[in-house]
This record gives C-alpha cells, sequence and structure tokens, in this order.
C-alpha cells in the first residue's frame, strides 16, 4: 500500500494531476467542493490514473481540507513514484 499526499483543487476545467518540481502533488477536480463531490471524484480519478479499483482507494485524512492523504491500496510505493513521474512539471 501507497500513500499519498497532495492538494486538492477543486472547480477544474478538468481533472488533472501535476507534481511539481519539489514533489509536491496537486490534483485539480472539476467537482465542486461540496456534499464531498470533490473527494468521490478525486477517488475516482485517483484508481482510473493508478489502474486500480475505485475501492482500493482511500481517503486517510483532509476529509474537508484542501490537504489530503489517500491510501492506494495495491499499488506500491515504486509504482506510485512512476506514475508521479509521468506528471512531473518541470
Amino acid at each position: 500500500m501507497a500513500v499519498l499526499h497532495l492538494k486538492a483543487k477543486p472547480n477544474a476545467r478538468r481533472n488533472q494531476l501535476l507534481v511539481a518540481p519539489d514533489g509536491t502533488v496537486t490534483v485539480r477536480l472539476q467537482a465542486p467542493a461540496q456534499d464531498g463531490k470533490a473527494n468521490i471524484c478525486l477517488l475516482a480519478y485517483l484508481a482510473e490514473l493508478f489502474g486500480i479499483a475505485k475501492s482500493s482507494v482511500e481517503l486517510l485524512s483532509g476529509h474537508t481540507a484542501p490537504f489530503k492523504k489517500v491510501a492506494l491500496h495495491d499499488v506500491s510505493e515504486i509504482d506510485l513514484q512512476t506514475v508521479l513521474q509521468q506528471y512531473n512539471t518541470d
């Protein structure tokens, strides 16, 4: 299981994962930050990116905050780094 720390930004034009040169992960989400819609969108988007089931993605903390901690079950730390490398913005 890998744990991903990120900042979520709701109300974006499209879902997008960005990794800054310092390793900071930002996820832009189309869904609004109301009634948990952005969190649901985030978990579904991460499941799609990492090729795992939605049930394998769990929000550990940050339910009502922009900074979130997400568990990616069935994803190794190496797989996590490999996917993040593809979205590096440097």
